[in-house]
């Protein structure tokens, strides 16, 4: 147990079938619930918790990301995301997520530079794309191209070398708006643009989606902030599914590239990062905002399948902080365009407004959270609905590449191997 475990350090007991108490120690982070240790509970007294879904259970220390679902807050580092978003590029928040603070002048000059040295792909690697069909999901293409970059890099893979680490990172930060885009630009027969290191991060991104080899691309400013706001707010969410996948696959000893693979497989899963896409669907279902009171019946009847999408989170039980910042962002993205009237920004506004002040959404808590403007947000932007879990992907690149260097950087860290009740047959024989 290393002395950060020890600070605030208190005791609980355990009785189990009236044996004598045994003490536990009980642990304290530096904010949020403590956490009882039962690392030495089973060897000890032959005894295991269970917690399915890890409702309970603090599967790992991380010093990344803070979150009080209670108060709606979300910190990454100590930042509130609320300043992030206004005073910061997304640039400077994966340095902040990856190295613990945020960048100096020459700290992010040195970063960006790296980021462009790597962010090209290998030509073998585009040719990978041949190999899919033009109708396979982004998703899709981009858990195996992925994948696949852990045959190449022969140069940086002895990852107990902290400065190897480091630049497998970088690497797949910088990656991967080019493997996303790549992923768009193929599935509609368009040649893939080369990355331009003239532009940040965000710019480079949407000028790959939706540039022309053959012809200039100029970046809207405005278009380009809104992807680098959305960009910051999708970073990093603390241990969510895709992340602990990403932490479980590398205590294996698993390369880099292989564990961002399985955490995009995992946010492929539409309980996790395809939230945004059920509520543009469900807003076309509404149609109109005559259509609301109806909808926010059949929500509450509990015989009827159709939901409210958009509502409510396993975490926040108060607010999102990030879906005020993406509403006003869509708004704003809305005036420049000349799309204040879009028709599913008048049905998302009219049915938060009426379910905020519905007494059944206010005692179940169900506010608007991040995804529930983000969908129409994307869509006014000019990306089709199913490259949204890949945009996803390419911001949360950030926090997964963090929490890999985290449990690497971790002195004794151990192979995950959680337990199980076990509730099959007794012995049996032939």
């Amino acid at each position: 147990m290393d002395n950060k475990d020890q600070v605030l350090v208190t005791s609980a007991s355990l009785s189990v079938n009236a044996n004598q108490a045994k003490a536990l120690i009980v642990l304290q982070g530096t904010e949020g619930p403590s956490a009882i240790d039962v690392r030495t509970l089973y060897a000890n007294q032959g005894i295991l918790t269970y917690d399915p879904g890890f409702r309970s259970t603090a599967s790992c220390k991380s010093a990344i990301t803070y979150i009080d679902g209670a108060q709606g807050i979300l910190r990454y580092r100590g930042y509130p995301i609320e300043e992030l978003a206004k005073h910061s590029t997304f640039t400077e928040v994966a340095y902040l997520l990856m190295f613990g603070e945020l960048p100096k002048t020459g700290e992010l000059s040195a970063f960006t530079t790296s980021v462009n040295e790597y962010n090209l792909l290998h030509d073998q690697v585009l040719s990978f794309y041949r190999g899919f069909r033009r109708d396979a999901h982004p998703m899709a293409v981009m858990v195996s191209v992925v994948a696949a970059l852990s045959a190449f890099y022969q140069d940086s893979q002895d990852y107990n070398i902290p400065e190897q680490r480091v630049k497998a990172a970088t690497r797949l930060f910088a990656k991967m708006p080019a493997i996303a885009a790549a992923s768009y630009t193929y599935s509609i027969g368009r040649p893939f643009r080369y990355p331009d290191n003239s532009l940040d991060y965000s710019s480079n991104f949407l000028q790959m989606l939706f540039g022309k080899p053959n012809t200039p691309y100029a970046v809207d400013p405005v278009l380009a902030k809104a992807m680098d706001l959305l960009l910051i707010l999708h970073a990093d969410h603390e241990q969510n599914a895709s992340t602990s996948t990403v932490r479980m696959a590398a205590s294996s000893g698993a390369n880099p590239f292989a564990c961002v693979a399985a955490g995009i497989a995992t946010l492929w899963g539409p309980a996790h990062g395809g939230a945004n896409e059920a509520v543009l669907k469900m807003l076309e279902e509404i149609a109109i905002p005559e259509n609301i009171p109806q909808a926010i019946a059949r929500a509450k009847d509990k015989n009827d399948p159709f939901r409210l999408m958009g509502f409510g989170h396993r975490v926040y039980k108060s607010h999102d902080p990030r879906a005020a910042i993406i509403r006003d962002t869509t708004k704003s993205v809305l005036r420049h365009l000349k799309m204040e009237n879009d028709p599913l920004m008048m049905v998302a506004l009219e049915l938060e407004r009426l379910a905020l002040n519905d007494e059944y959404f206010i005692a179940k808590q169900l506010y608007p959270n991040v995804d529930f403007y983000s969908g129409i947000l994307l869509k006014d932007m000019g990306f089709p609905s199913r490259m949204f879990t890949a945009l996803f992907a390419v911001s949360r690149t950030a926090g997964w590449a963090s929490h890999w260097l985290e449990l690497k950087a971790e002195k004794g860290a151990a192979i995950n191997r959680p337990q199980q009740l076990y509730v099959g047959p007794n012995l049996r024989h032939l």
